[in-house]
């Protein structure tokens, strides 16, 4: 660069800075779409409806005092039709309390759903 006039060195170094903001950009637009296929990806993996169905399964056979023996219903079916480990404990209520402590363990490899409910 030392045998170009002060005109030519300013437009090649405006040629430098250039590239270097189009090359940065393009770097920071293919990280975003990657962000944002992850995050829409991990919507998508969650199984908010099954969580929700065997919660009304366990919630609804608490109440009837069979959920201690339908307990390997629900293993067996988890299992066969959605792949997920399920397992779940229901704690008698206290005579003080009124209420029964049940703990739900949901896991399908990809997530893994823990909850400590009162009903």
């Amino acid at each position: 660069m030392a045998r170009l006039n002060e005109d030519a060195q300013w437009i090649v170094l405006m040629g430098f800075l250039v590239s270097f903001a189009l090359f940065f950009l393009a770097y920071v637009l293919s990280q975003s779409t990657v962000v944002g296929q992850t995050t829409a990806e991990g919507i998508l993996e969650f199984p908010k409806n099954d969580i929700r169905d065997l919660r009304q399964g366990i919630f609804r056979y608490s109440d009837t005092g069979w959920g201690g023996e339908i307990n390997a219903d629900f293993v067996t079916l988890s299992l066969m039709r959605k792949n997920a480990v399920v397992a779940y404990t229901i704690s008698p209520a206290p005579p003080d309390l009124g209420f029964s402590t049940i703990i739900i363990h949901y896991s399908n490899g990809v997530t893994d759903y823990n909850e400590t409910a009162f009903y």
